[in-house]
């Protein structure tokens, strides 16, 4: 009897440590659908891009969410302070056979697929072209980051990535943006990763209670489409949107009778993303014209990266792995050039 207690009482302390290692492990799991809805998202506001707070912190870029009670609502545009080495794939809304899946954004080495949807400010929907992760400090790309240089030094110069692509389409598929994830996309999704973080919950939290947000009320142009810091509704940091992306057409259907089973809405299949998609925008911060990575990969070596002037390197936060960066498609091959 003694010895089944001690069994118990052992086996039961190791559950007590498993639990909390199992809940600090990063996810490693794919992305699922999260809400899915029969109403489409409203087009992405058009706004320009509040300065960067400070080194190590990276854009989030804007999103439409969805609440029961009202519908639509929009989550400004932030920086926040990034986990060391890692890069931000945001959500994208993805539609099949008439409902609207939300696939939730995540911390990873790479960037994954978001739909091909052009959120602007190094993502146009493909990759992300904004930085890189430099021995442990994020270095900016001033050619679409809005960057202060006189106390952000990380920062080097790469227009070459810059391509015109004035879409402003909130979701992929049937209607919106034709879009495939590609094999290494769909690698990427399957690496281990971390959810949003926890400011960036309580961020769309904090907008989900501010009637301004919500598209019945801004139709398609919120008060607040940016914003310097998670959480910042207003001050100087706090940034309207210039215009709504397209005309605002209020749903025929109440927000609750909305709502579909979350097994209806699919990601998208590994098909290899579209060449019709390349979107083809001068430089600029504003998301009305969008910087994407261009056709070729992006070396993370700071000597293959056209730049005005050698940067001085300026410690980030919080110290991280080696180099990364997100790849952009490859360069197609003589061959099929000739085709």
């Amino acid at each position: 009897m003694k010895l089944h207690r001690a069994i118990d009482f052992l086996a039961f302390g190791l559950l007590l440590l498993m639990i909390p290692a199992a809940l600090s492990t990063p996810s490693s799991a794919e992305v699922g659908v999260g809400i899915s809805v029969r109403v489409g998202p409203p087009a992405l506001p058009v706004y320009e891009q509040p300065i960067c707070p400070g080194p190590g912190y990276l854009w989030t870029p804007g999103y439409w969410a969805w609440s029961d009670g009202d519908g639509y609502y929009w989550v400004p545009g932030t920086w926040v302070v990034a986990p060391a080495g890692m890069l931000w794939t945001p959500g994208y809304w993805g539609r099949n056979g008439g409902v609207y899946g939300w696939h939730a954004g995540y911390w990873g080495p790479h960037i994954g697929f978001y739909g091909g949807v052009n959120y602007g400010f190094g993502y146009g929907g493909v990759g992300f072209v904004g930085g890189e992760w430099r021995h442990g400090a994020f270095f900016y790309n001033t050619a679409v980051m809005h960057v202060d240089t006189v106390h952000v030094r990380n920062v080097y110069v790469n227009r070459t990535v810059v391509v015109r692509n004035e879409s402003h389409v909130s979701f992929n598929g049937e209607g919106g943006v034709r879009a495939r994830p590609s094999r290494e996309e769909e690698s990427y999704r399957h690496e281990p990763h971390r959810a949003a973080l926890a400011e960036q919950t309580r961020h769309e939290h904090a907008a989900s209670r501010n009637r301004e947000l919500f598209a019945s009320a801004n139709h398609g142009r919120p008060a607040v489409a940016a914003t310097g810091r998670p959480g910042e509704f207003k001050g100087h940091s706090a940034v309207a949107a210039k215009s709504a992306g397209a005309p605002y057409h209020a749903p025929r259907v109440l927000s609750k009778e909305a709502r579909a089973p979350a097994a209806e809405a699919k990601h998208p299949a590994s098909n290899g993303l579209h060449a019709a998609n390349r979107p083809s925008a001068t430089p600029s911060k504003s998301n009305s014209s969008h910087a994407v990575s261009a056709p070729r990969p992006v070396s993370a070596h700071p000597q293959n990266q056209p730049r005005e002037k050698q940067p001085h390197v300026q410690a980030a936060p919080k110290a991280g792995p080696a180099p990364v960066i997100a790849k952009s498609a490859p360069r197609a091959s003589n061959r099929e050039k000739k085709r």
